[in-house]
C-alpha cells in the first residue's frame, strides 16, 4: 500500500504540471568515485530544471531551493558541467547529514518537481509501493534511469484512422456472434461521421465509397475476432474444413451485396427521395422502386415519374436480371461498384434499357467510347428528386 509521502508526491507533481522521475544510481551516490557526489540530471530535459543549455566548453550554475518530503530546504545547485570530458548536469549542496544521498538510497526514486528554475519539490521514495503508485499515478514508465512526466505538454492529436480504429474496437469489444449487416453499415458510417472531418460535405460518390471501405474494414476486424478459433482448430476431415471455408466466404459474399443496399438506402433518405426496398408487390422485386408500390401500381401515374434500381456489388454478368423487374418501365437503372465492363456489354445495356450508376472514382475504368449513359451518384440523387418533386 502506497504511502501519503507517495500521495503528496503526486499530489504535487500532478499541481505543478511536470516531475523528472529517476532512479538513484551509485554514481549519484559517490560510490563509484565520480567527480561530484550529487544527483545526476538528464541533459535531454535541462529546460525542465536550469536556464543553462548544456554548451560544450565551459560551466554554468544556476541556485535553486530544494524542498524536501521532512520539510527541510536546502539551497542547493544545478551544475553544468561541460569542460574536458564531462557533459553533464548536477544537483548538489545538500548541507550536512542530508538523508536522501546515502548508499541506502540507492535504488530509490528520486521525485524532482520543479516550480521554477529557483524553487523545486522532492520527494525520495524507497519502497516498491510507493514507487510503483507514483508511475502508475502519474502515468510515467521509467527505462534504464528516468522518465519525464509532463502534463503541460499539448496530447498529441488523435489521426482520422486512430479514431476510426478505437470505433471498431468499441463495436467488437462484446460481440460473441456476428451482428446484422445493417449494424455493421451504421457502425461504419457513424465512425466516419466522428472521426474524418467535414465527412458530410463530401459528395454522394467519395460518402458512398468510404462507407463501404470502412465498413469492409470493420468487418474483417470482426471476423477475424469471431472466427480465429475455426480457423485454429484441428478439422475433423476435408468436408468439415470446405464447409467451415464456405460458411466463412458465403458470409462475406452476403454481407458487401446487403452493405451496398444499407448505404445506397441511406443517401436517398438524406436526399428526401421516397422510395420501397424489395417489395414483392412488384414484379421481380427490384431492389429499389422510386417513389412507391402505389404508384407504379397506378395506371394514371406518369411513368416518367417512376424509377427502379438494381444494387448489385458486380453486374458484369448480373444486370440481366433487372430486365425482369418493374416491367411497367421501359428504362431500368443499375447502382453498381463494378470496376468497369467492355464495350460490347454497355452496348447491350444501352440496347436493353438500363443505365448504369457508378461512384465517380470509378468512371475512369470504363471505356471512354461509350454510348451508354453512365450516372455518378450525385448526378443521379439530382434526377432522382426531380422525378418526385
Amino acid at each position: 500500500m502506497a504511502s501519503p509521502i507517495a500521495e503528496r508526491a503526486v499530489a504535487d507533481a500532478t499541481a505543478i504540471g511536470r516531475a523528472l522521475l529517476k532512479f538513484i544510481s551509485s554514481n549519484d551516490v559517490g560510490i563509484t568515485g565520480s567527480h561530484q557526489c550529487g544527483f545526476y540530471l538528464p541533459k535531454e530535459v535541462w529546460e525542465l530544471f536550469t536556464p543553462h543549455p548544456p554548451e560544450k566548453g565551459g560551466n554554468a550554475k544556476s541556485w535553486p531551493k530544494v524542498l524536501w518530503q521532512d520539510g527541510r530546504v536546502t539551497d542547493s545547485c544545478v551544475t553544468w558541467y561541460g569542460s574536458g570530458t564531462r557533459s553533464e548536469y548536477r544537483l548538489t549542496r545538500f548541507g550536512r547529514e542530508f538523508p536522501y544521498l546515502t548508499d541506502d538510497t540507492v535504488g530509490s526514486l528520486l521525485v524532482l518537481i520543479p516550480k521554477s528554475h529557483d524553487e523545486f519539490i522532492a520527494y525520495v521514495l524507497d519502497t516498491d509501493d510507493d514507487i510503483a503508485e507514483v508511475q502508475s499515478a502519474l502515468g510515467v514508465e521509467i527505462g534504464q534511469r528516468w522518465g519525464l512526466f509532463d502534463a503541460t505538454t499539448s496530447p498529441v492529436p488523435e489521426t482520422e484512422d486512430d479514431c476510426i480504429e478505437r470505433h471498431f474496437r468499441e463495436f467488437q469489444a462484446n460481440l460473441e456472434a456476428f451482428p446484422p449487416t445493417i449494424a455493421f453499415s451504421n457502425a461504419a458510417r457513424q465512425a466516419l461521421l466522428d472521426c474524418v472531418r467535414e465527412f458530410v460535405r463530401k459528395s454522394p460518390d467519395d460518402r458512398l465509397m468510404a462507407c463501404l471501405e470502412v465498413e469492409y474494414r470493420l468487418f474483417r476486424h470482426v471476423e477475424r475476432q469471431l472466427c480465429q478459433g475455426d480457423i485454429q482448430r484441428l478439422f475433423k476431415s476435408v468436408d468439415d474444413f470446405l464447409s467451415t471455408a464456405s460458411s466463412i466466404l458465403n458470409r462475406r459474399k452476403s454481407r458487401a451485396g446487403k452493405s451496398l443496399e444499407n448505404h445506397v438506402e441511406h443517401l436517398l433518405r438524406e436526399e428526401g427521395i421516397p422510395f420501397v426496398p424489395r417489395s414483392s408487390a412488384v414484379e421481380g422485386e427490384p431492389d429499389i422502386l422510386i417513389p412507391s408500390v402505389e404508384a407504379y401500381k397506378d395506371p394514371k401515374y406518369p411513368v416518367e415519374r417512376l424509377c427502379m434500381i438494381g444494387v448489385k456489388t458486380t453486374c458484369k454478368d448480373r444486370w440481366r436480371q433487372v430486365l425482369n423487374e418493374a416491367q411497367r418501365l421501359k428504362q431500368r437503372h443499375i447502382l453498381t461498384i463494378q470496376p468497369g465492363i467492355s464495350s460490347n456489354q454497355m452496348e447491350e445495356m444501352r440496347k436493353s434499357g438500363v443505365s448504369l450508376i457508378v461512384p465517380k472514382r470509378l468512371h475512369k475504368e470504363y471505356p471512354p467510347d461509350r454510348k451508354l449513359q453512365i450516372y455518378d451518384v450525385a448526378d443521379f440523387l439530382k434526377y432522382a428528386k426531380s422525378i418526385v418533386a
